[in-house]
């Protein structure tokens, strides 16, 4: 449930979690999930506030972190020579101008070609190849995800009923009640054991909705590394973008 807070002159918005079997309170604050309390049950909702206004400067400067870290992020411009990232590693980008009318970007033998027409200025050219390379990712990445989820499958006795890659602000993935995989598609720059993670982590949301103990134990189960996993997407993760 939604909820927010007011420090000084500053609004917190929170996703609040009660569990009837949690002792303590439990903040996390996320760049793309933003901040998530889990409290008990039994706990008054003054109490809960006052603690948030405890927590409050620890909140704001964990989000003041994550937007230095988006105002450092080195978008593309889409220039000969830059690198595309893809699954843990980059590839090459080559542009060349010709007489066509639409833009084209294919991979082949381990570099990104793309095709402009002449009259294309910079801005044109970053703007239409991000919007191929990020359909590109969406369709190379919906057959990688596809495949993986067909190996994880077997091992979890699961399978979701459709699978989406779409852009997801605040999360890199959800599961739907209909039993719908939604993904991220900036996941797809990251090294295959962290896609593994996201994907087994929202098909065990098939099994088990919540992040209860058992959920992780689930996941233990199938990821014995999940926490590694899950640490290097939680640091790097701000990092997976165009």
């Amino acid at each position: 449930m939604q909820h927010q807070m007011t420090y000084g002159t500053t609004t917190i918005e929170y996703t609040l979690i009660r569990k009837p079997d949690k002792k303590e309170v439990s903040i996390s604050v996320d760049m793309y999930e933003g901040v998530r309390v889990v409290a008990p049950q039994s706990l008054e909702q003054a109490q809960l506030d006052e603690i948030m206004y405890n927590k409050a400067p620890w909140i704001l400067k964990k989000q003041f972190g994550f937007r230095e870290i988006e105002e450092q992020l080195a978008y593309l411009e889409f220039l000969s020579g830059e690198k595309i990232r893809y699954l843990g590693r980059t590839y090459r980008l080559k542009v060349t101008k010709k007489p066509i009318h639409k833009p084209t970007l294919h991979f082949k033998n381990g570099k990104f070609n793309a095709e402009l027409p002449h009259h294309y200025n910079q801005v044109q050219q970053t703007t239409e190849l991000k919007a191929l390379c990020i359909e590109w990712y969406k369709a190379y990445g919906t057959a990688k995800i596809q495949e993986r989820i067909r190996r994880y499958s077997k091992l979890m006795g699961l399978t979701p009923t459709s699978l989406l890659l779409k852009d997801q602000e605040k999360r890199w993935g959800s599961c739907t009640q209909k039993g719908e995989l939604l993904i991220n598609w900036r996941i797809m720059m990251a090294p295959l054991r962290i896609v593994d993670y996201v994907v087994v982590h929202e098909m065990a949301h098939l099994k088990i909705p919540d992040h209860s103990e058992a959920f992780w134990s689930f996941i233990r189960s199938v990821i014995p590394d999940y926490e590694e996993r899950k640490e290097w997407l939680r640091v790097n993760g701000p990092m997976l973008n165009l």
